[in-house]
């Protein structure tokens, strides 16, 4: 119902500016006048049939189901089509430009967005492809509306849910792209950048929106691990290092062959298992680690390898077998898709 009050303030706004409200009154008093006369020189006609008349005339319809048999009835409906047709032309076609406007706008990110528990990714590389790929390959994020916040001409990709706001990392930028409603930010370095700039860039991006919005949970692209600590204390929630990853995934390829493909595996949600974090099933609460990964294991075929305490967010990475898990712990599991455990 929004949606239909913004668009019809935007025709009303539309005809205002290109001052077609004198068109609209014309075309209505044209229609009554001509209502008026087809029913005074159509005597057998009632006032209801004359503007039903009126109406398919100046919309070129055409029904037959009424049609002038006197001469002055005829000369009416000459006279209204003649100038009816014209002036509904022009308030169709301004109407019709509305739409294609407000189409052009939110293609080259001028429009302001509107929706709620959304993701929004700052900044935009060759990596922008495969993120939106891998989110709409989880379930998880399939139908979550994604904001793209970057510096470019157009929206990058041809997504019905993909919003995509024009600018660079400022507080009338991030208001546009509603972050205040946000579950979610992704911080992407910049690649037209120098290295040394591209990550103070990307930290002061990361600074002003915690500044500005501290609640959303912010994910960070760095290029080089001596600049963690600088994120860390702008408030970035989680910092990903492409380098580091990079570089320790190359020596693990070089001590133990083919593993990477495994690891490529279980990050990618577009082929193969995958891992997850799930809440905590209420029916193992209270049991140790060993016995809920043997359930798990048995009952569902989920692999159990982490545990996390939401109190203190702190992963325990292959648990002792007596860890007995609480209500509050979340644990990380390796699955096909993502599960869904009551």
């Amino acid at each position: 119902m929004h949606a239909l009050f913004r668009i019809l303030r935007q025709i009303s706004l539309q005809l205002r500016r290109e001052n077609l409200h004198t068109v609209v009154l014309v075309l209505v008093v044209l229609i009554l006048v001509a209502t008026v006369a087809f029913s005074y020189f159509e005597e057998e006609l009632g006032i209801f049939d004359a503007f039903w008349w009126s109406i398919v005339t100046v919309t070129t319809v055409g029904y037959g189901d009424i049609s002038p048999a006197t001469p002055a009835g005829r000369f009416v409906g000459i006279v209204l089509m003649m100038l009816g047709i014209g002036f509904l032309a022009v308030l169709t076609a301004t109407i019709a430009s509305v739409f294609i406007e407000s189409k052009l706008m939110e293609n080259r990110g001028m429009k302001r967005v509107r929706v709620k528990g959304h993701l929004v990714i700052c900044g935009w590389n060759f990596r922008g492809n495969d993120i939106i790929a891998e989110l709409r390959a989880d379930q998880k994020s399939k139908e979550i509306p994604i904001v793209v916040i970057a510096d470019l001409n157009e929206k990058p990709l041809d997504d019905s849910n993909l919003h995509f706001i024009r600018g660079e990392i400022k507080p009338e930028v991030l208001e546009k792209a509603n972050l205040k409603e946000a579950q979610t930010v992704i911080l992407l370095s910049d690649d037209h950048l120098d290295t040394h700039v591209r990550d103070a860039k990307t930290i002061l991006d990361t600074l002003t929106i915690k500044s500005l919005y501290p609640d959303v949970y912010a994910c960070v692209e760095l290029v080089e691990s001596k600049n963690v600590g600088h994120c860390e204390r702008a408030k970035a929630d989680e910092i990903i290092v492409v380098g580091e990853l990079s570089t320790n995934l190359l020596v693990q390829a070089a001590l133990d062959h083919g593993i990477t493909h495994m690891i490529t595996e279980l990050v990618s949600n577009r082929y193969g298992n995958e891992l997850y974090k799930i809440e905590m099933p209420s029916s193992l609460v209270g049991q140790t680690f060993f016995e809920v990964m043997c359930e798990l294991k048995k009952k569902h075929g989920i692999l159990c390898l982490a545990v996390e305490n939401r109190e203190d967010h702190r992963f325990i990475a292959n648990p002792d077998g007596d860890y007995r898990l609480g209500a509050q712990d979340e644990i990380v599991v390796i699955a096909m898709e993502r599960p869904e455990l009551c």
